[in-house]
């Protein structure tokens, strides 16, 4: 007898943005962009569904997005906030189910198909899972209910925000043929555009396509392809889902060759990584700078230190040993910037120093002031000195 597996993928809507309208409801019904600051290189992280009406959309330029929508407010990214709303909203899929997969801080696969007995049918605890988010954080969900995690995550995206969609096995066809192809995983612009000159645009085209023409496109991945494009995913959910590493990087306007400019953006995101890891209550063993140059040519330089850390002070103290001596060795002027750790673990666990310095629990400290003001007034409200 076949299994009916009950899979929710649960997506926060626009939630950098939301979350700063949440905290200050005067900016609700309007254009928000969260991310760099408009002289910056960089990109949009988040903007509400305000400003996604002047054609606004994560990951592009914010330059792009200021041209877009001059009367934009621009806000800068309060990670640690994030976080903590993001814990928030954890605790909840917790108390249905422990079988959760995050994806994000704004996303996660549930499978409830053993909650059941408990909780009643699966689309009401769906809907509950939206009521309690709403009811304990103020924030909309947009959540898909399906078979499995390739239906329910697209699922959860056909109608937001605040959408509640269910695909089933009976109903499956009927929602994926009319979708463009764009909408199975894996597929992106380059093959959409190459089963474009196939004439295959939609779900139902692709399914219907002779084999021999889809090989060439998508060679021995065909049959995968093909398996989605049927509703067919057999992946279960991941309920150890560890975190790697958290970085930060930045590109510049322009070339930076000046060693001071570089460390005072070295020191920034150090405080953002460090930030991120108390907030997630992580430490790390590991930290790696990142150079690209002018011509875009890239070198990394890292470290392995003798214990795990997640006070400020340290991390910086070792990055600045790195790229003082790049700078001596390797100096050139830079495209970007980056600082990442990795090696992470539970904080406070493992190899510890038997005996700590006296001025860790004053730094320790520090580092706490620190996170409460900046979480408070945005994470370039207060930066340390050279």
């Amino acid at each position: 007898m076949k299994i009916v597996r009950y899979i929710l993928h649960v997506d926060m809507d626009a939630f950098y943005a939301s979350v700063e309208v949440r905290d200050n409801p005067a900016l609700a019904g309007k254009p928000v962009l969260v991310g760099a600051l408009p002289q910056q290189r960089g990109v949009v992280a988040a903007c509400s569904y305000e400003a996604r009406k002047f054609g606004i959309h994560s990951a592009m330029p914010m330059s792009q997005a200021i041209r877009l929508c001059p009367h934009a407010i621009v806000l800068p990214v309060r990670m640690a906030r994030y976080v903590e709303i993001s814990r928030d909203i954890r605790r909840i899929f917790q108390t249905y189910t422990p079988q959760v997969e995050p994806l994000s801080l704004d996303e996660a696969f549930l499978d409830i198909s053993g909650c059941l007995s408990l909780f009643g049918p699966a689309e009401a605890i769906g809907q509950k899972i939206k009521q309690d988010i709403r009811q304990k954080t103020g924030l909309t969900a947009s959540v898909g209910l399906a078979p499995n995690k390739f239906l329910a995550k697209l699922a959860s995206d056909l109608n937001k925000p605040d959408g509640f969609v269910v695909i089933t096995e009976e109903n499956k066809q009927a929602i994926l043929d009319p979708l463009p192809v764009s909408k199975v995983w894996g597929i992106g612009q380059v093959t959409n555009k190459a089963l474009e000159k196939l004439g295959i645009k939609t779900i139902g085209q692709l399914r219907h396509a002779p084999r021999y023409q889809l090989s060439m496109v998508f060679g021995n991945q065909t049959e995968e392809v093909l398996r989605l494009a049927e509703g067919l995913d057999d992946r279960s959910v991941e309920t150890h889902h560890e975190t790697k590493s958290i970085s930060a990087e930045e590109t510049f306007p322009t070339d930076i060759r000046d060693k001071q400019i570089l460390l005072g953006i070295l020191i920034h995101q150090v405080e953002e990584v460090s930030q991120r890891l108390r907030a997630e209550h992580l430490q790390c063993r590991s930290l790696t700078l990142k150079f690209r140059y002018g011509d875009f040519r890239t070198i990394t330089r890292s470290v392995t230190m003798d214990c795990p850390t997640q006070m400020t002070c340290v991390l910086l103290q070792e990055a600045q040993k790195i790229f003082n001596q790049w700078f001596k060795t390797a100096q050139g002027p830079l495209r970007l910037l980056g600082f990442g750790t990795s090696g992470l673990s539970a904080a406070g666990s493992g190899q510890q120093l038997l005996f700590t310095e006296p001025d860790d629990e004053k730094h320790k400290k520090l580092d706490g002031v620190f996170d409460r003001i900046r979480e408070k007034y945005g994470d370039d409200s207060l930066k340390r000195g050279l």
